[in-house]
């Protein structure tokens, strides 16, 4: 869905990217940085009711987040490395945002919806973990799972700006009915990306394999 926007950003991102090389700062730097600097504002700024400014300012980091890819593409050092450690960290990231948004409502029960708004908040922190790892487990057995209604990006844009708003005269329940929503375009995501790699691999026939099936996050 945004598509577009991310590639505006990289082309805007180019000049300050070539201007850290030119310091030595790496991809990786700007990476785990970029991740620090998300779970502090997340799990500080959200929690303790300032949501208009800690939607503002993860949402820029958010947006920034191609920063370190530009980087690495202009520097030759893209590889498999970088794109685990980035993978990774959005992980870490994700899950302060939701977190951070969880906290809001349980240190404020005063707010109306507060028990709807957990649920949602939770369930959106779950499901969004499960998105990227049915793409990643899909794409370990051969498969590929590229689809889907709720990306990473969508993800956090909506439910930073519904949250944010409260802030400025937004009803806390289109807030919640927001985060309600995209809980469920996470799990539609999910059944898509479920389904998507049993057609591929029903097509595919399975190779001689041991009976018992690791865990992949063991």
């Amino acid at each position: 869905m945004l598509g577009g926007l991310r590639a505006t950003m990289q082309r805007l991102f180019t000049p300050p990217a070539r201007l850290l090389l030119r310091l030595g700062v790496s991809p990786d730097a700007v990476t785990i940085a970029g991740t620090v600097v998300v779970v502090v504002l997340a799990l500080t700024l959200l929690p303790t009711g300032h949501v208009l400014l800690g939607g503002v300012l993860i949402g820029l980091f958010a947006l920034a987040d191609s920063m370190d890819g530009v980087m690495a593409r202009l520097s030759g050092r893209t590889g498999p490395w970088g794109a685990f450690l980035d993978s990774t960290l959005d992980r870490i990231s994700d899950g302060a945002v939701f977190a951070g948004i969880t906290l809001w409502f349980v240190l404020h029960p005063d707010l109306p919806y507060d028990t709807w708004g957990i649920v949602a908040s939770l369930a959106c922190l779950v499901l969004g973990s499960v998105v990227p790892y049915a793409r990643a487990r899909a794409e370990s057995v051969g498969a590929t799972a590229a689809v889907g209604i709720a990306e990473r990006t969508d993800r956090l844009v909506v439910a930073l700006v519904a949250v944010a708003f409260t802030q400025v005269g937004l009803p806390l329940l289109v807030t919640v009915i927001a985060l309600t929503l995209l809980a469920a375009a996470s799990l539609v995501t999910v059944v898509q990306r479920v389904s998507t790699v049993r057609r591929q691999l029903a097509a595919t026939p399975a190779p001689h394999a041991p009976t018992d099936r690791p865990d992949p996050e063991a």
